[in-house]
């Protein structure tokens, strides 16, 4: 008779060890028996938790987003009320400590690329960018007329995916980059509050 819990221990350790095996070798050559390796685990196992491969990145890309959307939660309680201070903390969410691990970062990138072929990833993806447009769309209209939110909104979804991207691919630490785009951000934010008509 398995143990009270069991599923949910065995199932937050093989989603780690696909976390790390993804950023040592990439998802192409991350077998199923490599992630059991590393996982201490037969490969049954992964398959009867998972069924396969592609369940077991979905299951890592659930446990991400939740992840970030738990930051997200955490960073806009701590915010001011006020519109500017709403945004900064869901800039702040996406650059949280959760997010910026050499294995997370390499996973979204892997996420990105296969929700564009793979059906289930492809609806998180969805969902996860219109909750990032919804939520900075509802902060800018407090400040600003509707179409100009609406824009403000995709600007700012746009340069929070790009800026990832490009500290994922960069040389250099995440860490050192990472102050720099939360800079960029808050800046592109006091440029559309700038914007906004004078009443």
């Amino acid at each position: 008779m398995p143990k009270i819990g069991m599923k949910a221990i065995r199932q937050a350790q093989l989603i780690n060890a696909t976390l790390t095996v993804i950023d040592r070798v990439g998802l192409a050559n991350a077998s199923l028996a490599l992630i059991a390796k590393e996982a201490g685990v037969s490969t049954g196992i992964v398959s009867h938790y998972f069924g396969d491969k592609n369940g077991l990145l979905e299951a890592c890309m659930m446990q991400i987003l939740s992840d970030l959307y738990t930051a997200l939660r955490q960073q806009r309680r701590k915010a001011g009320p006020g519109a500017e201070d709403q945004v900064r903390a869901i800039i702040d969410g996406n650059f949280d400590v959760s997010q910026i691990a050499a294995p997370v970062l390499k996973t979204w990138l892997v996420f990105w690329a296969e929700s564009l072929y793979q059906p289930n990833l492809n609806r998180l993806q969805r969902i996860n960018d219109r909750r990032l447009y919804s939520n900075l769309a509802a902060q800018y209209r407090r400040a600003l007329p509707i179409r100009q939110a609406r824009e403000a909104a995709s600007s700012m979804a746009a340069l929070l995916d790009g800026l990832w991207l490009r500290l994922t691919l960069a040389p250099q630490p995440m860490e050192q980059g990472l102050e720099q785009a939360r800079m960029l951000c808050y800046k592109n934010l006091a440029l559309w509050l700038n914007s906004a008509p004078t009443p």
